[in-house]
Formats: C-alpha cells, structure tokens, sequence
C-alpha cells in the first residue's frame, strides 16, 4: 500500500548501495522524503566518494520523489548532525533515521591491530551514536519519531570478527537504552540483524543457513518508521527473505545462592549442577557446517574450518 511514509522525513546512513539503497528507495516509493547519506567508500572504509549518494537520489527524483545527498562521514559528532540537519534543513523535520552504514576489517582477534579495530568500531557504533543522538535531540522536542540500527547475528559472537561483533553487539544496547530513555517523548527506537546479500555479506567466508536480497529488508524498515509502529521499540528483528523473527530479550536464566560470601571452592562444587552454562548456538551452526563439509569432501581432504556467523548480517 502506498504512501505508509507520506510527510516523512528520513535520514539513511549507508544510503548509496546493498541494504541501504533498497531502504531508501522503498521509503521513497511510501511517500517519504529522503536524505541518502553515504561516505561513498570501499568496503575497509577507504577511498570516499559522493557518486553512490547522488546515484539513488537521481533513481528517487526519477520516479517523482523528494530526495537530497550527504556525503559524509558519520564517524564525527559532526558528520552526523549534518546527515540529520540536511533533513531539517530540506524538508522541515526529521521522522526517522536509519543506519546502515558498516565497513568490515576482518582477523583473528590474536592478530587484530588497532588499526583493524578503532574503524570499525567506529563506523558501526560510533556511527550509530552521532546520528541517533542528532536526531533524538529533535525528535524529544517534536514528542515524535523513530530511530532504526542496524546490527547482526554476529552479536551472538564471530570467529575472525571480533571487532564488528563487539560493535554490532553495542548497537543493540545502544537501540535498548535510547527505547528507554526516550519512550517517554514519543520516540522508538529498534534494531533490525539482516541477511541479505551485499558486497559485505559476499565476503563473509563460510556457508549461511539463509540468505535474501537488500529489497527484503527494507519492509520491516518501511513498517518500524511508520505510525502503524508507535508501540514497537526496543526489539531486534531479523529480516531474510521471507521471514520475520525477533530476538530474546536479556534476563537471567538460573541462579543460586548462599549465606555470606561465596569461596571458588563452592562455586566449583555447585555451579555445574545449578546454574550451569548456557550453549552458544554459533558452536553447534559450526558443528553441523564442518560435518557437512567432511561428509562432501573428497576422502584425502580434510573439512576447512568454518568461518561465518549466523545471521551474518550486511549492515
């Protein structure tokens, strides 16, 4: 049905290509008018370029709608009070902010510099704090609106990318804290972990159990920055295909207790047949993909060791 977005102002960070692109051309098509914002770089975060920002403006004003570009990066407080001020500035207000924007720089966390850590980090959750904390300045004061992450499955945990997983994994804290911190304005705020192909998603190693394309996410988008989503906020969606699954929330699961203070003896004693542990489902995807993989391989070649997340997302 057109026209879910009609009057509505929305920012997309990433907004030049994969997911990020499918997003802002659906929001345009519901009647949305749309800020594409892209740093235009390569997938390491090098090499910046506003060609890919203009290029899905030019397909949005192509097809009778309202858009404008921002090449910028989202890494300075800076850069994201500009993706958001050109909304303002454009259109009147701000209704919505997605961010999708996302670099990946992959090794082994034993081997991982610095260098491979700080962008990545940056580009994720830093990426995600200017934009929201620009936007929510606003929406607080017009009592209205609705902010969008982008996380993965590998917040649940990733071989070879420690640094995307622990950023990922502070994007869902980040959606939970702004959820509460500002329910009371009116304003929501969710995290969508999509599988989608991309050219991020392209150069995961490794096998994905589901796998869709950027144009099946974007509907759930569409629908959390619409009215129809006011009483959503705080949840974590995954978006493949065609299929819609949200996320457990975190709560304790068992416990036990003791009078006084506990020894590590004690806790030796007791732990595995109380509180025990909980499986990381990440071991048993590995598990079933190396089997997999042994029982198709030729019998003088040995299983190559699984890499990929579930639920590896392309954001």
């Amino acid at each position: 049905m057109a026209g879910f977005l009609d009057g509505k102002a929305i920012a997309i960070t990433g907004g030049g290509g994969g997911i990020g692109r499918a997003v802002a051309l659906a929001c345009a098509a519901e009647g949305a008018k749309v800020v594409v914002a892209d740093h235009g770089v390569s997938m390491d975060g090098s090499d910046p370029s506003s060609a890919v920002a203009d290029a899905v403006v030019e397909e949005i004003r192509d097809t009778g709608g309202e858009a404008v570009a921002v090449a910028d990066t989202v890494t300075t407080m800076e850069g994201g009070e500009r993706v958001v001020a050109t909304a303002v500035d454009a259109f009147g207000s701000i209704d919505g902010v997605v961010c999708v924007a996302g670099i990946l720089r992959e090794r082994m966390l034993f081997n991982m510099t610095e260098d491979e850590w700080d962008p990545v980090v940056d580009v994720h959750l830093k990426g995600h704090f200017t934009v929201f904390r620009a936007a929510a300045a606003r929406m607080r004061k017009a009592r209205s609106g609705s902010l969008v992450g982008f996380t993965s499955g590998a917040f649940q945990g990733s071989i070879a990318q420690a640094n995307y997983s622990a950023a990922k994994g502070g994007v869902v804290s980040l959606v939970r804290s702004a959820a509460v911190g500002l329910a009371k304005y009116g304003v929501t705020a969710n995290a969508i972990a999509p599988i989608a192909r991309t050219r991020m998603s392209d150069n995961v190693p490794g096998d994905l159990a589901e796998m869709g394309d950027p144009e099946d996410v974007a509907p759930m988008v569409v629908y959390l920055l619409s009215d129809h989503a006011k009483h959503v906020t705080g949840q974590v969606y995954t978006a493949v295909g065609g299929k819609i699954a949200v996320w457990n929330q975190p709560r304790e699961v068992r416990a036990m207790h003791t009078d006084g203070r506990w020894t590590p003896e004690e806790i030796a004693a007791r732990l595995d047949g109380t509180v025990g542990v909980e499986p990381m489902p990440i071991f048993a995807m590995l598990e079933r993909i190396a089997a997999s993989r042994e029982a198709a391989a030729p019998a003088d070649q040995g299983a190559a060791v699984p890499t990929a997340t579930p639920n590896e997302g392309a954001a």
